[in-house]
């Protein structure tokens, strides 16, 4: 009889491969736009459901007929901004030159920062190359029994003028989702993985059971030299698997909506709860468990798309 074929898996292009730094991404890349507003945006997994869309896409075997639709449903309450940091270019990077910190911070923001009590004379510098505002999410306006907030940078589209226009109007006060992303458009998901621990090679780079013959071992790669020799990197090894940053590029947002009760069940989520806030509905799986931050980025390298869909939506899993 056959076998079925399963290489190894496990790219390389990853390495190495240990735990993120932190629950929630670190973006170096942000998408260039003309748009004088935040890049991007954030929400919480709450999990998956499916729905029943209409067909719009023109000569489409399907078109006019209901089709099956899995979606990653993230709730997004609204982002406050913390403070506008300037940047100058140099030839190691972007370099700090000075910042412009809120005045009406959250009390919840002490538990991620320090607060100055005393309120000191705050001007933009005379010159700077590049502006981003520092914005903290509030979890505590969700149900998933959290205070402490994500402090993190985004990047802003348009001119240098018009990108200080915007951060000084923006400064203090809150961002909705609805302001940021519309339906239909393409976006980068960035998070970081459900952890799975310390795994062997056989459940973290597929490596195929040896028979109950070979060796002492069934579950390993066989013999890696004498004690006092380094294996080559690429020989599969034990370690940690998941609580990985990664990237999902062309997520495809299907609805946006700030009306809860239209997708949630009667006893809430499993393992996140009810929905309180604005949320939308992506296309396919992101990565991540319930309740962890998901940053929806701009598109970096975004495919075009022959037609442009808009979604009937007939029905909603509950």
């Amino acid at each position: 009889m056959g076998k079925a074929r399963s290489p190894r898996h496990g790219s390389m292009q990853f390495w190495p491969r240990k735990r993120a730094k932190r629950a929630y991404s670190r973006i170096r890349n942000y998408a260039s736009s003309t748009e004088n507003k935040i890049s991007g945006f954030a929400g919480y997994k709450v999990g998956m459901t499916h729905l029943l869309i209409k067909s719009t896409r023109p000569h489409s075997m399907t078109q006019g007929e209901s089709i099956f639709r899995t979606v990653t449903i993230i709730e997004c309450p609204p982002l406050k901004v913390a403070a506008i940091k300037f940047y100058k270019r140099t030839a190691y990077g972007l370099k700090a030159v000075n910042q412009i910190v809120s005045k009406n911070l959250d009390k919840n923001l002490k538990r991620k920062m320090l607060i100055q009590k005393k309120e000191t004379k705050q001007k933009e510098p005379d010159s700077y190359d590049e502006l981003r505002l520092i914005v903290y999410t509030q979890p505590s306006l969700t149900g998933i029994g959290k205070k402490k907030p994500e402090l993190f940078e985004t990047a802003i589209g348009g001119t240098k003028e018009e990108q200080l226009v915007y951060a000084k109007e923006k400064l203090g006060k809150e961002i909705i989702a609805t302001e940021i992303l519309k339906p239909g458009q393409l976006i980068d998901a960035h998070a970081v993985t459900k952890g799975k621990g310390l795994q062997g090679v056989i459940k973290r780079f597929g490596v195929s059971l040896k028979s109950h013959k070979s060796e002492k071992k069934r579950r390993s790669v066989g013999n890696l030299g004498p004690w006092n020799q380094s294996a080559m990197w690429r020989v599969p090894q034990p370690g940690q698997m998941g609580y990985h940053l990664r990237t999902d590029y062309n997520k495809l947002i299907i609805k946006i909506s700030d009306k809860p009760d239209e997708i949630n069940p009667k006893s809430g989520f499993k393992h996140y709860g009810i929905v309180n806030n604005s949320y939308i509905l992506i296309k396919g799986s992101i990565q991540g468990p319930a309740k962890r931050l998901i940053r929806l980025n701009y598109a970096v390298r975004p495919h075009k798309r022959k037609h442009s869909e808009t979604f009937e939506i007939e029905y909603i899993q509950k």
